[in-house]
């Protein structure tokens, strides 16, 4: 394990306790299942997942720019900008590759079964931002590889890009309740908890907006933003409609869940 890789594991695991431990002290919302249970599912699926990408081998994004980077592919290695530019344009276009793929996930039937476990929490909290099918990781992490290989950005760019989606993630599915005067001007630039909530809602209208991870923007200019939920974020239901049980946590199920018959 390098350097880069003990820096990405130390900044995840400290944003995730960060706002575990802010959630705790100022939530959102009440819990309807076990934090417990819900918890090994969910840490769980960070363990399988890691497991899957370990299959790819060197062709992760940050490899794969330092191999772009060596061959001169990509268009930041064609055009001759400086760093500080180059940095800019891998962020936004990276972060709007993400937001894309994140619209396509839901509207590809294939890509939504394998998508729809993360959506099948019903207690968004921290730990919800990686509970993501092992699958869905390995096909994102090829996605983002085509992208940072088509792009051609800095190694430091992708490290940089790769850390603050995870901590953002982690960040924007708490169950924190943050004051409407921190939220309102922040939401503006980057995606609140308030904010993604909305997209995790039972209403299948609510649950095509609000993409974003990281950059608010994206939302807003494709005409896909809602500033709330219709039922408020205290009575909205949260997870899949047909699948409002206690099964969802349980990573057995969660893990069958794309090969079920369910919508």
């Amino acid at each position: 394990m390098d350097k880069i890789d003990l820096i990405r594991i130390g900044i995840f695991l400290g944003a995730l306790i960060l706002f575990s431990a802010a959630e705790a002290l100022w939530p959102k919302r009440p819990r309807l299942q076990n934090r417990f249970r819900r918890w090994i599912t969910n840490v769980g699926f960070v363990v399988i997942g890691s497991l899957s990408l370990q299959l790819l081998g060197p062709l992760i994004a940050v490899g794969i720019a330092a191999w772009a980077s060596l061959k001169g592919w990509g268009l930041l290695n064609i055009i001759d900008a400086p760093l500080w530019l180059e940095l800019t344009i891998a962020f936004i276009v990276l972060d709007f590759a993400i937001w894309w793929q994140h619209v396509l996930s839901h509207k590809i039937p294939i890509l939504w079964r394998l998508h729809k476990v993360h959506h099948a929490d019903r207690d968004l909290d921290a730990s919800s931002g990686v509970r993501f099918h092992p699958i869905e990781i390995f096909l994102s992490m090829i996605y983002k590889c085509g992208v940072v290989c088509l792009l051609g950005p800095p190694v430091i760019a992708v490290v940089i890009f790769e850390i603050t989606l995870n901590a953002m993630a982690i960040f924007n599915h708490a169950n924190l309740a943050l004051p409407r005067g921190i939220d309102s001007p922040l939401r503006k630039i980057i995606v609140t908890p308030d904010m993604h909530r909305v997209h995790h809602s039972v209403i299948w209208q609510e649950s095509q907006k609000n993409y974003g991870f990281n950059l608010s923007i994206w939302d807003r200019l494709f005409k896909t933003y809602q500033a709330a939920p219709q039922a408020g974020q205290q009575g909205m239901a949260l997870g899949l409609s047909d699948a409002q049980t206690n099964d969802p946590q349980y990573l057995g199920w969660s893990l069958w869940l794309p090969f079920r018959k369910y919508k």
